[in-house]
């Protein structure tokens, strides 16, 4: 796999190719007020008790909502505890200060721009069960033990994983990802540590007197990686020395692997907007992601449509030669890159 890095208009744009066809796309826009998984300190405006949620101010410009669902609290035990079990208006009052983050993002809409699609007025849902990201681990300070990922499946595999959790008995809160299938134990050991660290090292700024942005979530570049980090990754394109530095700063701590694989391509107009993405031949495929149909093999297509309620998928079978299973299985596959 080739993981190509770009900027278009003041906005990160990384592509994930499995043999030169795109596989994974992700952006930062320009107008991202508040991006997924980032930590504020934040202030309790006003209780809504219908809602069973507070209204918050983020940073003096951005405001967030809390449901209940969402609290986190300290029990008489000193034990973490999970809102819900009675109202939040007797867990948090206005002026309250809690540590929270993003579990949405927010986009300030921008009708100029066609390649993402704003979400109208509603506010960032916000919580206070904080968990930060490694490339193998999710670390959570108010977990009490550490366990798998919900997403790996298969009783087996769970087994097996299951195992290298002990190299981690000293250390709690500690969730294991898909990828760290065929990690060596220390270095597991080295990210729950680099983890843990940071989050004792962002407790210094929980005791501000204002709401204030505390640390960004993952970017563009940082979530390719960690999603990708199952895949075998051969190449890290750049065309500017801003994102070669941009992502050795990241590979030299998660992912010490990877450094060797940051490769910058030498590009006549190289500073230019998406010049590495032309260089590669992508951007039709790119274009393609915004088209409601997608052609299969033999004829048979797809077309995709969103509501507001869901995505509607219709596949439509080509020629007659080609079974009815064979064109749901190649259907299959290309709905899941979709």
């Amino acid at each position: 796999m080739d993981i190509l890095i770009e900027e278009y208009e003041g906005s990160i744009w990384v592509a994930a190719l499995e043999k030169g066809r795109l596989d994974g796309l992700e952006v930062d826009p320009p107008t991202e007020a508040v991006r997924w998984g980032s930590i504020y300190l934040a202030k309790v405006t006003r209780v809504d008790a219908s809602l069973d949620a507070v209204f918050l101010d983020l940073d003096g410009d951005y405001s967030g909502i809390l449901y209940n669902r969402d609290v986190r609290y300290q029990g008489e035990d000193g034990k973490w505890c999970k809102g819900g079990d009675k109202p939040i208006g007797k867990v948090l009052s206005p002026g309250d200060l809690i540590a929270v983050q993003a579990k949405t993002a927010y986009l300030l809409s921008d009708e100029s721009e066609f390649w993402y699609k704003a979400q109208e007025s509603k506010l960032p849902q916000m919580s206070m069960d904080i968990t930060l990201q490694g490339r193998y681990l999710i670390y959570g300070a108010m977990m009490r033990e550490n366990r798998l990922s919900q997403r790996i499946r298969g009783k087996a595999r769970r087994e097996n994983l299951a195992t290298m959790l002990e190299a981690l008995e000293d250390m709690k809160g500690f969730i294991l990802r898909s990828s760290a299938a065929d990690m060596q134990t220390d270095i597991l050991v080295r990210e729950a540590r680099i983890l843990k660290a940071t989050w004792e090292q962002l407790g210094q700024y929980f005791k501000g007197g204002e709401p204030a942005l505390i640390m960004l979530g993952p970017d563009s570049v940082q979530r390719v990686l960690s999603d990708n980090a199952v895949d075998q990754i051969d190449r890290i394109e750049v065309a500017t020395m801003d994102h070669f530095t941009q992502v050795e700063d990241w590979c030299s701590v998660f992912a010490p692997d990877l450094v060797t694989k940051i490769t910058p391509i030498e590009l006549d107009g190289g500073e230019q907007d998406l010049a590495l993405f032309e260089y590669r031949d992508i951007i039709g495929q790119i274009e393609a992601l915004f088209y409601d149909y997608v052609l299969l093999s033999d004829g048979a297509n797809l077309i995709i449509q969103e509501t507001a309620a869901l995505t509607v998928i219709d596949v439509n079978k080509g020629s007659d030669t080609c079974s009815r299973l064979a064109v749901n299985i190649d259907a299959t596959k290309e709905i899941a890159r979709q």
